[in-house]
């Protein structure tokens, strides 16, 4: 029986209860459930027969219930979890977190853990009492509902109509493959070209533009966020049809912090992430994130954090225009909020530094450290190159010095030296330096860094942020005074105009203590065991894998400098500034260009589209532009073919919906992201049977068993006979999904000198991995009980003591902290010209090619979004999850709402230049005055919340997937580029769905 309905129906009140006594109340309020029948028990009502009961004769299973592991995917975090399942009717029934994982236990089970002890760890047989909770949050105990959606699709969808219309036509697998391989003339609208006339890498697209590369490149390739899966879409089928547009989702969610942090660290190509070692920091600042609440991993964050702060010695302060549970009454003076004015967090940083600089407050025995061989000799944990030599000349400008060996040169007391044979070198230099008889300017990073941080005063860095200059003042020293077990944090706030400077500064502070690698500082994360490329198989390589080349349709990864457009201006004396439109080299993947690109056939014209799991529209900003891309096949993507179980707001304007396997029903191999400090690696695989349509040999049709019998019709050699190789020389087909993910669980299992243990009988029996014995042994051969032993516990975790040496975090990061990115240096802005500078610099909100945002009159509130503790793009249209949180509503503060004669509960109207949402108020303090907060999750407009027609049988939306508000719907043009696209960041290109300017109006 659903709480909110027993408390209403019965009319009593908790304290009522436990004044007429527990049982007696219960014995007749619970007599009958919420749907009139009579209730199973007088005081448990109906609950679920226990799976597993402990007494003093020791544990027994329930032989009705099944309970594996798997992994969560209610959002991104990818929690490992437990799911109980019925048997007869093979449901999943119940889930609970995985003891032996750190993303659901602290303290965690040490893998080796027998089963039968993991159970009694977990009950109030053990006499730890609470301490071994394993726990799932709100997200993952109602995620398996999904499994049973009504909207769920099952078979492969045609659409009947126009794109957008939802209506759709059952089609066979085989047909599917055969419109979406050879095409024709599919909708009565002419002729489609088939993804076999792109499957060429050697012709070109464009003999004018080479580097725009093959034609293979007309075919792009949208992906989510990696949960499992990303390696064998990217590898086995992008790779191999050769195309090099496969694009992540990080653009429209969290790129500007991404990147940001790969400017911090020198890596602009595996794009690293840094989180806080939660568990020893004496101090934390969170800026533009709240702990838990965004910022993966989502509830491990919660758990540490909680235990920091109350058993701990941590305090921390959360600078956000929203107030959220990370400050509560009951943390008193460990914790603070300061609420700052959407977007405003540059200046706020800018400001702390030039405190600490000015104040000297800044490690500086740490700061003069040159290098990695310098950082050994004095035992520290990292070190930066603050002390390198920038060339400020202007054929070298934006480079480091070095000698005829490419080895860096600092100053040691004025001398000039390489870098590794000096243990502290000069910090603070701007001036000449003669080399090998040649003079050169020079400065050092940090000087340029203090130059770049001292262009404005505290008080004009106070005014920019609106907040008083003693707060920033007060912060810096705080911050400066706990050592180096400290540690700063952020995330999705930073999506706007100038995030990725905003996250460089906000991850320069750490480098003025320096907690890189420190404990209770920031972590690289703990490391994961090699799966799909280890000791038996590299299933990544194989033989006629194609080396993908040319220009992606997003321009990213790509410098304009060395495009042919560039090079034919230069030839005939032309300026090249600005090009066509803008380029982003320091990028990983842009979600938000491909559409805009294509349509503006720059660089070219995709011929199609494939969305796996990703809803663009759901997602991006302005996305009234996005729809009007998607809704004409000619404007855009001629075919667009989306996998995916359920029809979204994305695919609901695709030619063909593929459907994808669902949560327990998928493979996987994953680790967590940087918020761990231990190795680890989790791992799914389907315990329970899929109902989507099968292939001829057995196996369902999701994304992995689609694209293996796509490759083989397209001739691909990463699938079908022979396309395995192992480390011995030998081959293996690659027919099914089992096929190359049981291997890199066999990876998995032999990493290290120390392989896991084998499974016995009884705990094979146990884990209910019975079913799977024949391909185990089959595909592992003798090595087979060592991979049921690590699908046992759901991945393969080490030892909570392993995270550790002296001060230092085991897994630690090696490069350089990038005080000055001589890559951003040397990188200039397509559209003006403009050099970008090298280190933090502060910027108001701009366009792309520079020009400042102006406001316009009227347009006085900033708005925001920010992560649900309830939603997610994953879970959001979980009608149960209604129960805990029914809508989304625009925030606003109460002193602004009376400004504008707004009360709780208002239907209004919230506006930006271009678009508008209705919704309704939610009045409260925790909210910058200046600032509009929109709860993201809500206001969805598919997946249940439109009506779905298949074969001339309509499905009825539902009213409540559709409440709320979808910030999605809001968004700024940018006016300096071709048809003017959604605002994005101007170095990275993301999507800037923060601190857009609004007004507000009463409805």
């Amino acid at each position: 029986m659903k709480r909110r309905k027993f408390l209403i129906g019965s009319g009593l009140s908790i304290g009522a209860i436990s004044a007429l006594g527990y049982s007696d109340t219960l014995k007749h309020a619970l007599t009958f459930s919420d749907k009139g029948s009579k209730a199973k028990n007088t005081i448990y009502a109906n609950a679920q027969e226990c799976e597993v009961s402990l007494d003093k004769n020791g544990i027994k299973f329930n032989d009705k219930f099944s309970i594996m592991p798997s992994v969560c995917n209610g959002c991104v975090t990818f929690c490992s979890v437990r799911a109980k399942i019925d048997k007869k009717s093979q449901k999943v029934l119940r889930v609970s977190g995985n003891p032996y994982s750190l993303l659901s236990s602290d303290p965690y089970l040490d893998m080796n853990t027998p089963l039968k002890e993991s159970f009694i760890a977990l009950s109030n047989h053990n006499e730890n009492g609470l301490n071994m909770r394993s726990t799932c949050c709100v997200r993952g105990n109602f995620i398996h509902h999904k499994l049973d959606d009504e909207f769920r699709i099952t078979k492969p969808l045609k659409r009947a109509g126009k794109r957008g219309e939802n209506k759709w036509k059952s089609i066979s697998i085989e047909e599917l493959i055969s419109e979406i391989v050879n095409g024709g003339d599919l909708f009565n609208e002419g002729h489609i070209e088939g993804l076999k006339t792109f499957c060429d890498t050697k012709t070109l697209i464009d003999e004018k533009n080479p580097d725009y590369g093959s034609l293979a490149n007309k075919l792009c390739i949208l992906g989510t966020g990696d949960e499992g899966r990303q390696n064998f879409i990217t590898h086995r089928f992008a790779q191999s049809f050769g195309t090099i547009n496969y694009l992540g989702h990080t653009a429209i969610c969290g790129l500007s912090m991404r990147a940001g942090e790969a400017a911090y660290l020198n890596d602009f190509q595996k794009y690293p992430h840094l989180k806080p070692d939660f568990e020893h920091c004496k101090f934390l600042l969170n800026i533009a994130t709240a702990p838990a609440q965004a910022g993966n991993p989502f509830k491990r964050q919660a758990h540490l954090l909680a235990k920091a702060r109350s058993e701990g010695e941590m305090k921390y302060v959360t600078i956000t225009p929203n107030l959220t549970n990370a400050d509560t009454f009951a943390v008193e003076n460990k914790s603070r909020w300061i609420p700052i004015k959407p977007g405003s967090d540059l200046a706020f940083v800018m400001g702390m530094l030039r405190v600490i600089i000015e104040n000297k407050l800044y490690n500086l025995s740490y700061l003069q450290i040159p290098s990695l061989k310098s950082q050994i000799a004095l035992n520290d944990v990292s070190f930066t190159n603050a002390t390198h030599l920038v060339l400020q000349d202007e054929a070298h400008y934006g480079t480091f010095l070095r000698d005829e060996n490419d080895q860096i040169l600092v100053l040691e007391n004025g001398i000039l030296k390489n870098a590794d044979e000096v243990k502290q070198a000069d910090l603070e230099f701007s001036g000449s330096v003669e080399y090998k008889g040649q003079m050169y300017q020079v400065k050092t990073s940090f000087e340029i860094l203090k130059e770049n941080v001292f262009e404005y005063s505290l008080e004009e860095y106070a005014q920019k942020c609106e907040i008083e200059a003693n707060i920033i003042v007060d912060l810096a020293k705080k911050f400066t005074s706990y050592g180096r077990a400290v540690a700063t944090d952020c995330h999705g706030g930073t999506m706007h105009t100038t995030g990725f400077y905003t996250t460089y500064a906000i991850m320069m502070l750490g480098s003025m203590v320096g907690n890189l690698n420190h404990k209770g500082g920031m972590s690289i994360g703990g490391g994961k065991f090699n799966s799909f490329n280890g000791k038996m198989y590299n299933l990544l390589a194989y033989e006629g894998k194609k080396k993908a080349y040319g220009t992606r349709i997003d321009r990213a990864r790509k410098a304009y400098e060395t495009s042919t457009e560039f090079q034919e201006k230069i030839k005939n004396n032309q300026n090249p500034y600005p090009a066509k439109d803008q380029w982003y080299p320091l990028s990983n993947a842009l979600e938000n260009e491909v559409l805009t690109s294509s349509a503006n056939a720059y660089p070219y014209k995709l011929g199609a589209l494939i969305t796996w799991g990703t809803s663009l529209v759901y997602g991006q900003n302005l996305n009234s532009k996005t729809i009007e891309l998607l809704k004409d096949p000619k404007k855009s993507i001629p075919l667009f073919i989306a996998i995916d179980p359920f029809i979204n707001e994305t695919s609901l304007y695709a030619d063909y919906i593929v459907p994808d396997s669902v949560l327990f029903e998928t493979w996987g191999v994953l680790s967590p992201w940087a918020g761990y400090t231990t190795k680890t690696t989790h791992l799914r695989f389907p315990i329970i049977q899929s109902p989507n349509e099968k292939f001829k040999n057995g196996q369902s049709i999701c994304m992995d068993s689609f694209l293996i019998e796509l490759g083989k019709a397209l001739n691909l050699s990463s699938f079908g006979k022979d396309a395995i190789k192992d480390k011995d020389g030998n081959y293996y087909p690659l027919d099914k999904p089992e096929d190359f993910y049981l291997r890199a669980f066999l990876n998995v299992a032999l990493d290290t000198q120390n392989p896991v243990n084998d499974i016995s009988d009884e705990e094979f029996k146990i884990s209910g991995l019975q079913k799977y014995e024949k391909i185990l042994k089959e595909i592992c051969k003798e090595h087979w009980r060592k991979v049921a032993f690590i699908m046992s516990r759901g991945g393969r975790f080490s030892s909570k003591e392993s995270a550790y040496k002296d001060n230092a975090l085991s897994n630690s990061y090696k490069k350089a902290i990038a005080i000055y990115n001589e890559k951003l240096a040397t990188t200039k802005n397509a559209l003006s010209g403009e050099r970008h500078s090298g280190t933090i610099k502060y910027y108001d909100a701009r366009y792309a090619n520079g020009e400042k945002i102006i406001k316009k009159e009227g347009f006085d509130l900033l708005a925001f979004n920010y992560k649900s503790n309830v939603f997610s793009s994953y879970s959001a249209t979980l009608e149960s999850l209604k129960e805990i949180k029914y809508s989304t509503y625009i925030d606003i503060n109460s002193q602004s709402a009376k400004k504008y004669n707004i009360k709780n509960g208002d239907k209004v109207k919230l506006s930006t230049y271009e678009t508008s949402i209705i919704g309704y108020a939610r009045v409260k303090e925790g909210i910058h005055p200046c600032a509009i907060g929109l709860e993201h999750g809500g206001g969805r407009d598919a997946e249940g919340a439109r009506d779905l027609n298949i074969d001339g049988k309509t499905l009825k939306a539902k009213i409540r997937r559709k409440t709320g508000i979808a910030y999605s719907q809001l968004g700024l043009r940018d006016i300096t580029r071709p048809n003017s696209p959604n605002l994005g960041d101007f170095v990275i290109g993301s999507n800037a769905r923060q601190a857009f300017m609004v007004k507000i109006e009463k409805i």
